[in-house]
């Protein structure tokens, strides 16, 4: 049988998200113990392959794959081979030498990890791709508002900022509205990719009416990925779409994937509001990670076949 994966929100039914975040909510259970770990994966490798910085998504996947017992590989573009010039395919077929039960693959090209599953048997979990998806993030988001809300029916999400540029805006949106929500979108008018309402949410050229929302999810501003000039300044993004505490009700949920640029997408005083939910969203990603290698290892099938 074919390994199964997680490329995309699209290999998981609602169904399927709900079995993931009820399993998390055991998983989070087991990290208030003192003895952290579990049996579950004891004997199996998980490949860490990170094509691109990160701290929160590495760091949860490490410790979610060592509290399931499992043994740790995690390769950095920097100071490995990548560096000499190795190819994606050639570092996969070094890296199957292990035996590796599952590879996490983060890269800055649309579709590596849809690729990597084609050139290995192990399962393959995408912890981003470029511009395309990042479907551990929106679990996670959907975790968090799950525990807040109890349920995202009729829940009115906001996502603001650099749309463009997110991968998580696209996988919060297709997990968001899977799971009842109604989204909307709104940045300025070069950050908003053409043809965005395809994935079900309404797009607003201003945040006038931002207090139609329960949750605001804000952006980061993406500069790393910005390669010509979508905005005239910092300075006139923050004074038409940063987040603060004015701009917020206080009945209004507050996220953010993280890493915050403070002051330009949010202000210092709404990071530090009792309405954000960012720490709550770093401490979903262990327990929510463990909740998807599990299912995909060791559990029953919700997540779907890659073809």
């Amino acid at each position: 049988m074919s390994a199964r994966h997680l490329i995309s929100i699209d290999d998981v039914d609602r169904a399927g998200i709900e079995r993931i975040l009820d399993r998390a909510e055991s998983f989070a259970e087991v990290s208030g113990r003192e003895i952290k770990k579990v049996p579950a994966l004891r004997g199996r490798t998980i490949v860490n392959l990170f094509y691109e910085a990160s701290t929160r998504t590495s760091s949860s996947f490490e410790l979610a794959a060592k509290r399931l017992s499992a043994d740790v590989v995690s390769v950095r573009s920097v100071g490995s081979s990548v560096d000499k010039g190795e190819s994606l395919k050639d570092t996969i077929q070094t890296l199957s030498a292990y035996d590796p039960a599952a590879i996490v693959i983060r890269s800055p090209h649309v579709g590596a990890a849809r690729l990597v599953a084609g050139w290995c048997d192990a399962a393959v979990i995408n912890a981003g791709d470029g511009k395309h998806e990042h479907p551990t993030q929106a679990l996670l988001d959907v975790y968090t508002l799950r525990r807040a809300l109890g349920s995202l029916d009729g829940v009115s999400i906001w996502i603001v900022g650099d749309v463009l540029h997110s991968r998580v805006a696209r996988s919060n949106i297709l997990a968001f509205k899977r799971m009842g929500a109604e989204v909307t979108v709104t940045g300025p008018p070069t950050l908003i990719p053409r043809g965005i309402e395809a994935l079900g949410c309404a797009v607003q050229p201003t945040i006038e009416r931002l207090g139609e929302a329960d949750v605001v999810y804000v952006l980061r501003m993406q500069h790393e990925r910005m390669r010509e000039s979508f905005i005239p300044s910092l300075r006139e993004y923050a004074a038409c779409y940063q987040i603060s505490t004015t701009r917020l009700a206080p009945r209004q949920l507050l996220m953010h994937p993280g890493p915050v640029n403070r002051g330009i997408e949010l202000s210092a005083d709404a990071i530090d509001s009792p309405q954000a939910l960012i720490g709550e969203q770093v401490k979903a990603g262990v327990a929510v990670r463990m909740a998807v290698l599990y299912e995909l290892l060791a559990g029953t099938p919700a997540l779907a076949a890659v073809a």
